[in-house]
Parts: C-alpha cells; sequence; structure tokens
C-alpha cells in the first residue's frame, strides 16, 4: 500500500517525494510505504487547519455532530480494511484489531454527542450594573501525536472530542502504523470534514524529533495530546513548555492488580490473564504485576500458569488465537533480556519466557522482588510478575511502589474495603473485581505519575480541548474612581 499526506483533504506526496516503508513485523516483508514529511510540509499542514478553523468553530453542533456520526458510519463499513492493515503493520491479533474498529467507532459517536454539551455559566458579579459569564471555546489548531499499540483506537481519541468542539486538527501517524492511520484520515474527509479541519502527516522515523519540533513551535498550534511512552512524552512536554503550550499526555504504565485474601481466585485468574496478555502485553493499562495476598498465591499462580501455557501463538490475523506478535523483534529480545535478568535475580518462571522472532510467549514470573529489572521497568509485553505480600498495608505499599499511574486493579469479596484502597492507589484508575485492561468511549481516561496528565472522554475531553473566557456586559455609564 502506498499513503500520502492529507492537506486540504487532498493526498499529497511529501516535499521531494521523499518516503519511508513500514514493514510486517513478522515477515519483514513491505506493508506501507507512507509519505515522509518534512518541515515544510508540517508547515503547510498547520497553516491549512488554521484557515479552516473560523468556518469550523463557527458552524452549529448539529453540522459536527452529524460528520461525526456519517465517520462512524463509515469506519464501520470500512473496518474489514482497517483491521487488516493494522494486523500486517502492527502484527496485532484479529480480535485486538477488530476490537480497535469496535471502540473506535463509539468513541466518534460518543464525540457526536458531545457537540451539545460545550456549555459556560453566568457568574453573579458584586459590581453594580454587570452581567458576567464564562464561556468554553475552541482552543484552536491541535495537534494529535498518535501510537501504533491501539492506531485506530488512539488516533479516533486524539482527535474526536477535539473536533466536536470546533477545534481543527493536524494528525501526526505512529511511524509504525502509517498506513491504518492514514485510512482513518481519508474516512474523515470522505464523512465531509471541510478542506483543512483535520489534516495528516506522516514522517520517517530518523525525522521524529524535527517534526515534533515543528509541529509543537507554530504559532497557530494551542493543543498539543501524545499517546505513547513515558520517555517521549517527556520529550513532548518539555518543548510544549517551552513555547507555553498545554498537553495533554496519557503515558506508560505498570498497572497493578491486588489479589487480597478473601478474592475468588478463580475470577482473580481470568482477570489477570486478559489484563496482562491481551495484545502482548502492548497497552498501557496491561497487567504488569501481580500484588498478592501469600495465603492465595500457590493456588493463584498454579492456575495462572496453566492459562498462560495453553495461550497459542499463531499468525496475526489467525482467528481463534488470543496472542499475535510484538512491534518488532527488538521489542521481544528486550523482553527477553528483562526475563533472564529476574530469573538469574530469584525469579521463578512459571510460564513462557519462549522468543522466537517478534513474538513471545504468555510468561509468568513468581517471587519477584525489587532487585530485579523487571519490577520497576514497564515490559510492554507479555509478562507479568507476581509479587507475594502479607496484608491490605504491604499490598498497598507495594502497588504504589512505581513511578507510573495509569490503571490499576483490585480483586476482593469486601467491596467497601476494596473502595477505601482504591482511594489509596495513587493511578487515573482502578477497577474493583475487573481487569486493568477497560476502557468506554465516555470515561475520563488518563494517569497520574509518570504516567501523564489530564482525560481523555466525557466532560474532562471536552475541557481539555476548549477555553474558558471570562465576558461581562457592563453599564456604559458607570463611575469611575479616578
Amino acid at each position: 500500500m502506498k499513503t500520502s499526506l492529507i492537506i486540504d483533504n487532498t493526498d499529497q506526496p511529501a516535499s521531494g517525494g521523499a518516503t519511508f516503508v513500514r514493514s510486517d513485523p513478522n515477515t519483514g516483508q513491505a506493508v506501507t510505504e507512507a509519505a515522509a514529511a518534512g518541515v515544510e510540509d508540517v508547515r503547510h499542514a498547520i497553516e491549512s487547519s488554521a484557515a479552516a478553523l473560523r468556518n469550523w468553530s463557527m458552524g452549529g453542533p448539529t453540522a459536527r455532530r452529524d460528520l461525526l456520526l456519517k465517520a462512524a458510519e463509515l469506519l464501520h463499513e470500512r473496518n474489514d480494511e482497517l483491521s487488516d492493515l493494522m494486523v500486517r503493520e502492527t502484527g496485532a491479533s484479529a480480535s485486538w484489531a477488530k476490537f480497535n474498529t469496535h471502540l473506535a467507532y463509539d468513541m466518534l459517536r460518543e464525540a457526536a454527542s458531545l457537540t451539545t454539551h460545550i456549555k459556560g455559566e453566568v457568574i453573579p458579579a458584586d459590581k453594580p450594573g454587570s452581567f458576567c459569564m464564562a464561556i468554553r471555546r475552541p482552543a484552536g489548531v491541535v495537534v494529535s501525536i498518535a501510537p501504533w499499540n491501539a492506531p485506530i483506537i488512539l488516533a479516533v481519541r486524539s482527535f474526536a472530542t477535539a473536533l466536536a468542539c470546533g477545534n481543527t486538527v493536524v494528525l501526526k501517524a505512529s511511524e509504525s502504523s502509517p498506513g491504518t492511520q492514514y485510512l482513518l484520515a481519508r474516512i474523515l474527509c470522505d464523512a465531509g470534514l471541510s478542506p483543512g479541519v483535520l489534516n495528516f502527516i506522516t514522517n520517517a522515523p530518523a525525522d521524529a524529533a524535527k517534526i515534533g519540533e515543528a509541529l509543537i513551535s507554530h504559532p497557530a498550534v494551542r493543543r498539543v495530546n501524545f499517546t505513547g511512552s513515558t520517555k517521549t512524552g517527556r520529550i513532548v512536554a518539555e518543548t510544549a513548555a517551552r513555547y507555553l503550550k498545554p498537553v495533554l499526555l496519557e503515558l506508560g504504565g505498570k498497572a497493578p492488580l491486588l489479589i487480597l485474601a478473601d478474592a475468588d481466585v478463580d475470577n482473580a485468574v481470568r482477570a489477570a490473564a486478559f489484563g496482562a496478555f491481551m495484545h502482548q502485553g502492548q497497552i498501557c493499562m496491561s497487567t504488569e504485576r501481580i500484588v498478592i495476598d501469600s495465603s492465595v498465591a500457590d493456588d493463584f499462580v498454579d492456575k495462572l500458569a496453566k492459562r498462560a501455557s495453553n495461550y497459542q501463538i499463531r499468525a496475526p490475523g489467525e482467528a481463534g488465537f488470543p496472542l499475535g506478535s510484538m512491534i518488532s523483534c527488538d521489542a521481544a529480545t528486550r523482553s527477553e533480556v528483562l526475563v533472564k535478568d529476574a530469573v538469574a535475580k530469584g525469579a521463578k518462571l512459571l510460564a513462557g519466557g519462549n522468543v522466537r522472532g517478534a513474538t513471545m510467549s504468555a510468561t509468568v514470573l513468581d517471587e519477584v522482588t525489587p532487585c530485579m529489572k523487571v519490577y520497576y521497568e514497564e515490559s510492554f509485553a507479555p509478562i507479568v510478575c507476581v509479587v507475594r505480600v502479607t496484608g491490605v498495608e504491604e499490598a498497598v505499599r507495594v502497588a504504589n511502589d512505581t513511578e507510573y499511574g495509569l490503571s490499576s486493579a483490585i480483586f476482593s469479596r469486601d467491596v467497601k474495603l476494596a473502595l477505601e484502597i482504591a482511594q489509596r492507589l495513587d493511578f487515573g484508575c482502578c477497577h474493583i473485581n475487573g481487569p486493568s485492561v477497560y476502557d468506554e468511549a465516555h470515561m475520563p481516561l488518563g494517569g497520574m505519575k509518570a504516567s501523564g496528565y489530564g482525560r481523555f472522554g466525557g466532560q474532562p475531553g471536552i475541557n481539555e480541548f476548549t477555553e474558558v473566557q471570562w465576558i461581562s456586559i457592563e453599564d456604559p455609564n458607570q463611575h469611575y474612581p479616578m
């Protein structure tokens, strides 16, 4: 597949015709030849979006709602094309690709519903004859930087609410999923977006730093949102800080699943396996740590290891098999190093640990301690670590013993106790008697600490993509004290 930049709803080559190739992580065969944007292309895309802003932002909510609903229907119609390309570009399983199209459809519909919920308020004024109000208005041009691990969901999330609020958007695709995200941008254009409302760029991996700087630094850009690694998120935040640009960041995670002494072990095993191994653990909310009371640990790890050993890896896209490949051979090799380090330092390898090319089997490590790299580092792989504790206080301490703070989960029959514990966990999400991997279009998803700041979804999403402006209407004959 060959893809272009999309500027003013028109497919355009990059300056000088530069391209780069994204290959299948399993076969090494070329999947997408994408345009490799330069700084001049970035400037062109942003200025196009800036020119489109007034008409788009001044239009009524019904027009924006109808367009987003039309885009949702087109996404539904083209879901096979989208999911098939996603599988080939990223090595995802067929089930994960289909889930991407399903949730992205919901996100577009949810964004459509937000168009009539962008509201202000009347504020009582002490000044005689003065009427004051606060309104929410579009922020302006939004730069959306999308990742590869859920390329359909997270690209749609990056622009849908922004568009619903009346902003225009420049979407920068991941270098690992340029074709998938190109198809998404094309769907929005085909739904009837006016030229410039959503522009789309791709860049070669080697150019990521200069393209990111060019996007963030342009004076017309008013908001930036980025989903990806904490390492890159820090660079985005530092760059934006130099130009005083507000940023919405959803970054890495090291999600704990707390299993208390009274938990239903069988249900906890099912949730842990789903949370740890879905999409090969390459989800920011993936369950990377099991923090379990020692009294139930033996039963739990035995059952989890048996379940993990039964998961089979097949060619990406083949139905009926839960595991696909990782994003690259390098990612799999790095994960193997983490496992070997843990085993060398005393961890017990109960299942998996096998790497072949870009694939890794579902891996369970027991008796993990802080001296092991995998205790603190985000593996972003099908690896789950079991940390045994005694009592609630130690469980809370260990769960919080991480720089990350995105998602967490608790299994306990005592819901009142679980609610109390949830409020002591420094994570943006906490799910009681469910897995750490959980997302809905209208929920306020976001993290704490090194997992970022800001929230996507619902009213918090509206707040991220709008400015509050105070407007007063005053008595022209008022008295002035000078």
